[in-house]
């Protein structure tokens, strides 16, 4: 089997990590891309001895610390070691935020890595790749707050999704069963973030319901679906946060804080 037949299946969860962690499509699809062509030119090899996915991840780590490995936008004006002056403000707490801790927590949140794959990934031990995720969740968590839409036809998930938001110290402003009753209550409410089914049946498109807001808000929003590769095709403009279903509270809770990371307008006290 040839590299691509081998890389191929893993490429799109590959995509959806690179632009939760970049937080945007353009910069996640670049490191990709570099990836991809590091491993084609040699430059790069795949590990031996653990599953290619692991191996495309930890080459996509090389080539990402390598030419970023933090959040360089602006000047935070945050100093390092003993002494340095602590950022007070929770903007300047979370730029702070050493990228690598919240890649230790999208690893295993959302791609559901163990804590020994992230460390091989990250090449670190598994006690750091621990570390770093309680710090970047507490962080995170303790940081951001906003208000929530929830777009979604099935009542029970619906409801699902506003408890684990509320626990996170979010506020639901509102619950939206259809396309237009979304849009109804986005205007009404203007929230800061929303969560939205793609599929709502007789209710509509999810996917035209945000495209509705986001003509009026610049707001993050994440994607729930059950059919995640439908959208992961690399061959149009894929959503930068996306939530396969069934999922799981943590993979909840690690994609709202980045979400919120990397667009600070939309965080609002709830």
């Amino acid at each position: 089997m040839s590299m691509s037949q081998t890389l191929a299946p893993h490429l799109p969860y590959l995509r959806r990590y690179a632009r939760a962690l970049c937080g945007s499509q353009q910069s996640g699809d670049t490191y990709v891309r570099a990836a991809l062509s590091a491993l084609l030119a040699g430059d790069q090899t795949l590990a031996e001895g653990v599953p290619p996915r692991v191996g495309l991840y930890r080459v996509f780590h090389a080539i990402w610390s390598s030419a970023s490995g933090r959040i360089e936008e602006g000047n935070t004006n945050v100093a390092n070691g003993p002494g340095a002056k602590q950022p007070t403000t929770p903007e300047a707490r979370l730029k702070a935020l050493d990228a690598n801790k919240r890649a230790a927590l999208l690893l295993t949140a959302v791609e559901a890595f163990s804590l020994e794959e992230a460390a091989f990934i990250l090449d670190e031990t598994a006690e750091e790749v621990e570390r770093a995720i309680v710090n970047a969740q507490q962080t995170i968590d303790r940081d951001l707050a906003s208000r929530v839409l929830i777009i979604e036809d099935e009542p029970i998930i619906a409801l699902d999704l506003e408890n684990l938001v509320t626990e996170l110290g979010h506020k639901v402003v509102g619950t939206a069963a259809t396309a237009a009753d979304a849009v109804k209550k986005a205007h009404a409410e203007r929230p800061g973030l929303v969560l939205a089914d793609i599929n709502l049946g007789e209710g509509g498109s999810g996917i035209d319901a945000v495209a509705e807001i986001l003509n009026s808000f610049d707001i993050p929003v994440i994607f729930i679906t059950a059919y995640p590769e439908k959208l992961l095709t690399g061959e149009r403009p894929e959503p930068t946060y996306l939530i396969a279903k069934p999922f799981l509270p943590e993979t909840v809770q690690a994609t709202v804080g980045q979400a919120l990371f990397f667009h600070p307008n939309a965080r609002k006290a709830a």
